[in-house]
């Protein structure tokens, strides 16, 4: 099984409005984490409830974690970017003080807030920079000319509301963008409601800038537990799979085979000539293609044959790229994602047949992949003993 679409979001439901759901309606669930902004568009089908997926789901790197780093990088301009490297590495327990006092903070920033935000500099972080630059972090912090940021007497950094604002600028820029991209796409215009869920979402300065940016094109819906919002969904998701009924498929998946050689079609790089016969190479395969709508259960059949008798196991490579403008598994995007693996049982003797390899057919072996689910599954048969085979998708971690 291979995860190939992201997390389950299936239980947006306002607590500030109350809607009766139509055919048509369309809706985005943004799903902002530590890491990553997922989105996905669904619409929603009468009378059966299901769901069907508008837009292969996409995402970024836009999460909480962005924040950090460019708080990151703040430190680096005012205290140097060789002191803070020196100081993650030799006094790391220090370093996750530092990290966790400015993640509260980070908590708290609303964009109105008049008053600075405190964060506590470990005393190590204060001796450490002392011994390092013979000056103190108060002359630092006054020759940095970073005037948003402010030293307080009781070994505090105060960063101002205009501080908080550069910080959250960069990430929240992002995922607005990348929503307003996505709502501008032809497929998914008359989108009537966007869903805010997952950590992130529970931000003040994240709420507030999508509400002005997008505010106007379509509802803002932010659920209680905005947190839990996804695991709630995942739960549900997993009671009844079958709530989304179609889903888009994010990438082109296929298998590299060999194809009869055809003059004026393949290139003479690909031409392979075995037991005198010329065969083109590297030629993808297709089982489905990027954004092509996937109902559940809907499955690709296709049939190998070992290439030589006797062979315990086919192994086949999965290739996959994010566009469907691929003829070779050579060509720019491709890239080797995986294997599927088929353990073959000892074959049956043929029945009438002397002993030995030539009492022995060549096999067929029948595979099905189901691609319409949140998992590729694939399942594979003997023919000629109609038992079934061991079938499993190795994907490669990267």
């Amino acid at each position: 099984y291979h995860k190939h679409t992201r997390k389950s979001n299936m239980n947006a439901h306002t607590h500030t409005h109350t809607h009766t759901h139509t055919h048509s309606d369309r809706y985005i669930v943004a799903d902002c984490g530590g890491g990553t902004v997922d989105l996905t568009v669904h619409q929603i089908e009468q009378p059966q409830g299901t769901l069907k997926e508008l837009y292969k789901a996409s995402g970024g790197p836009y999460g909480a974690v962005g924040v950090d780093l460019a708080f990151e990088a703040m430190l680096c301009q005012i205290f140097g970017e060789d002191f803070i490297q020196s100081f993650k590495a030799k006094r790391p327990a220090a370093w996750v003080d530092l990290t966790i006092a400015f993640e509260a903070r980070k908590r708290t920033a609303t964009p109105g807030r008049a008053n600075a935000l405190n964060i506590s500099l470990p005393f190590s972080f204060i001796d450490y920079y002392k011994r390092h630059r013979g000056q103190s972090v108060e002359t630092a912090l006054r020759r940095s000319n970073m005037n948003i940021v402010k030293w307080s007497s009781q070994g505090m950094l105060r960063l101002t509301q205009e501080a908080m604002n550069e910080l959250f600028q960069p990430t929240i820029s992002n995922i607005v963008k990348h929503i307003g991209e996505l709502m501008a796409k032809p497929e998914v215009r008359g989108v009537r409601f966007l869903f805010l869920v997952g950590g992130f979402a529970e931000s003040p300065m994240l709420q507030r800038a999508v509400q002005n940016a997008l505010g106007r094109t379509c509802r803002i819906i932010i659920p209680q537990d905005v947190g839990l919002t996804i695991l709630k969904g995942a739960v549900l998701f997993g009671l009844d799979p079958t709530v989304v009924r179609v889903r888009r498929c994010p990438l082109t998946y296929g298998v590299g085979v060999l194809n009869r050689f055809v003059e004026g079609r393949h290139p003479h790089n690909k031409l392979l000539i075995k037991d005198g016969r010329e065969w083109c190479t590297d030629i993808l395969d297709r089982f489905v293609s990027v954004d092509q709508s996937v109902a559940l259960g809907e499955v690709v059949r296709r049939s190998y044959t070992p290439a030589r008798l006797g062979q315990r196991k086919i192994i086949i490579n999965i290739y996959c790229s994010a566009t469907d403008d691929v003829t070779y598994i050579s060509d720019p995007g491709v890239r080797k994602c995986g294997t599927i693996t088929l353990d073959l049982p000892e074959p049956l003797p043929v029945p009438g047949a002397v002993g030995g390899a030539g009492g022995v057919e060549r096999r067929e072996i029948r595979a099905t992949m189901q691609f319409g689910d949140t998992e590729i599954k694939v399942m594979a048969v003997d023919v000629m003993s109609n038992r079934s085979v061991r079938a499993s998708i190795d994907f490669l971690s990267n």
